[in-house]
């Protein structure tokens, strides 16, 4: 298995990422227990996904997050998901496919080659990033179950463990464990969407979705499934979590869209976190987060009912 994270891409300083994640990547290519893989060191020119954006610092990504399987204030996940236990690690491709199995992670992992993709990141919230994930296309993953011609969509659904996830333990109960999401087919075969098992060359921290967690960078944060155990294929447009609980709030499609507003407030700028917090200049939101090259998977398509 190969790894190609961006070798000439240098440190733009300690304000990006300390130098023992950035620029030691060599080190985590070595150390392949870390992701419990022997890993082959390999370095390939920057992906042509990656926006050349500088990414935010390590401590944004790892200290704002959603994810409400550890609490609803955006500094829970990382006081609260070190208890989280990923391994050993399974996850299960089911549904509409030829080679339906239950990989442990590991295993999984083996027969893909992970690269570095620099993305922009929007939250429905109205804050973005930049991120450097670390991962490979959902794609290749799905073509190894063969899914089958009936399959039209992927549910993906997310750990619940109660005991090491204080957030599915509170009342009342905000979201019906476990976390669900899902995709349609062509969405997910798109060469933007990734599998990230890490960020910044390192494995990904667990308040970030460790181990695996979906990257979909058109779409709001909330499509962006974490710590998934499993995804099926299905004929029917699956229920996701919220827009079972919200379905004027949150859609099933989520594309970034500055023209559909949410229904407490605008869609149409975004605040940079990290860029001076909420005094900071708002910057428009781009359609499609940016990323035009999805835009021919909704031709005809009614992106205001459609949201």
């Amino acid at each position: 298995m190969l790894i190609r994270i961006l070798s000439d891409r240098p440190a733009a300083s300690s304000e990006i990422t300390p130098q023992s994640i950035w620029l030691r990547r060599r080190d985590f290519l070595g150390a392949g227990a870390a992701l419990g893989l022997g890993l082959a060191p390999a370095f390939a020119a920057p992906s042509p996904y990656s926006t050349d954006e500088k990414p935010n610092s390590l401590s944004d990504i790892t200290g704002y997050n959603n994810f409400y399987e550890f609490g609803v204030d955006k500094s829970d996940p990382a006081a609260r998901a070190g208890a989280l236990k990923t391994k050993p690690w399974t996850l299960r491709i089911d549904g509409l496919v030829e080679k339906p199995a239950d990989y442990a992670l590991e295993d999984f992992l083996k027969p893909f080659a992970l690269e570095e993709r620099i993305y922009r990141m929007r939250c429905v919230e109205g804050w973005s990033m930049v991120i450097p994930w670390l991962g490979f296309p959902l794609a290749e993953a799905l073509k190894r179950a063969k899914p089958t011609s009936a399959a039209k969509y992927v549910a993906f659904e997310t750990l619940y463990r109660p005991e090491e996830m204080p957030g599915t333990r509170g009342f009342p109960r905000i979201i019906p464990w476990p976390y669900r999401e899902g995709l349609r087919l062509d969405e997910a075969m798109h060469p933007l969407t990734l599998l990230a098992a890490g960020l910044y060359g390192a494995p990904l921290p667990n308040q970030n979705g460790a181990p695996l967690r979906l990257v979909v960078p058109w779409k709001y944060g909330f499509k962006g499934v974490k710590s998934i155990v499993r995804m099926t294929l299905v004929a029917e447009q699956p229920q996701t979590s919220w827009n079972m609980i919200a379905s004027d709030e949150y859609g099933f499609f989520a594309n970034v869209n500055p023209q559909v507003d949410h229904p407490r407030w605008s869609q149409a700028t975004e605040r940079r976190i990290g860029e001076g917090g909420f005094f900071a200049k708002r910057r428009p939101t781009l359609m499609f987060n940016g990323y035009d090259s999805v835009a021919s998977l909704y031709s005809g398509m009614d992106l205001k009912a459609n949201y």
